[in-house]
């Protein structure tokens, strides 16, 4: 239980049929079930892209504070978008060593969403930096289309159709995008953590990181790094597919601490159910277990009622508890 396993889902991206590649299904679920973290090669992302997302976010965050601030959270109002600067994230209540900016889908001001004011809904925030707004834009619509071919491989895993998620629950997928920066933390800080000890909310994150370093995941008995592989996502599961496996399949744990000598960039991807659907076990005849007592944050994932709007809020409110009160 010391490496996390490297998946190459290259095959059933270029296969007609996923059902066609089982053996992919089946180092899907060993991941899921042993580690609930995976690499995933063979994606396709270009590397290009990759490259100039990374470029232009340094770019932002070597940027003067004023210039940062004028696309601040604040700002984007009731769609939670924008910039805000290290310690204004909370984890367990402790502030996190990091600043980082939110985006989400770019939703117009007709959406119906929107003129709901449905939190989390609407535009995202961009600086004055040219190709910013176009590359973070292809970014999510990239994430978003391997996030769907993900969750038809964890279909298989899980011997459902393939298309299993993506009738129960992420047709409209709920897709959140952020791009992190972690300065480092020097000799004196080693009771700080970039970002502590915390699970996923939703069904599964995508992540692209530089070659830093600083990622830990907690295995059955001790925390592992997560180093980095050239081209290669690292993937791991939400409290959702916790949920929906009755615990088959666990959001594992993940925290991070920057102690390289130069700032590390990360930049996740959540692929989450859809904002109004009511996520139910996969198996309604199995009763999972409280594992509360287990849980970095002490509370029950199989035992809620309402919808994935509903949890997301909670959650996030604790996050940022300023703007929740706002």
């Amino acid at each position: 239980m010391n490496s996390i396993p490297v998946i190459d889902i290259g095959p059933m991206i270029a296969a007609d049929e996923p059902s066609s590649v089982p053996s992919l299904g089946d180092e899907i679920h060993r991941a899921c079930r042993d580690y609930g973290f995976f690499y995933v090669t063979g994606h396709g992302v270009p590397v290009d892209l990759q490259t100039r997302l990374e470029s232009l976010s340094r770019q932002f965050f070597a940027m003067d504070t004023k210039d940062r601030m004028s696309i601040a959270m604040k700002h984007g109002g009731r769609a939670w978008r924008g910039y805000f600067p290290v310690g204004d994230e909370l984890t367990s209540g402790q502030p996190d060593q990091k600043e980082g900016i939110y985006f989400g889908s770019e939703l117009s001001d007709d959406h119906p969403r929107v003129m709901s004011g449905t939190l989390l809904h609407g535009k995202n925030l961009f600086p004055a930096i040219p190709g910013f707004r176009d590359t973070v834009l292809k970014w999510i619509e990239q994430m978003t289309q391997l996030g769907h071919t993900l969750m038809r491989a964890i279909s298989l895993s899980l011997k459902l159709d393939p298309e299993y998620f993506h009738d129960q629950c992420t047709d409209d997928p709920l897709v959140l995008f952020r791009i992190f920066h972690y300065p480092p933390l020097d000799g004196q800080q080693e009771q700080l953590w970039s970002v502590g000890e915390h699970t996923d909310y939703g069904l599964l994150t995508v992540l692209k990181q530089d070659h830093t370093g600083g990622l830990q995941i907690r295995t059955q008995s001790e925390w592992i790094d997560a180093p980095v592989i050239d081209n290669a996502f690292i993937c791991n599961l939400g409290d959702m597919l916790d949920r929906m496996t009755c615990g088959t399949y666990r959001s594992t744990p993940h925290r991070v601490r920057n102690t390289a000598a130069t700032g590390r960039l990360s930049f996740p991807f959540f692929f989450d159910p859809n904002w109004d659907a009511v996520v139910r076990p996969i198996d309604s005849q199995v009763v999972a277990a409280d594992d509360s007592v287990q849980r970095w944050d002490g509370t029950n994932v199989h035992d809620w009622t309402g919808t994935y709007g509903d949890y997301i809020l909670r959650k996030v409110r604790r996050v940022f508890p300023d703007m929740g009160a706002r």
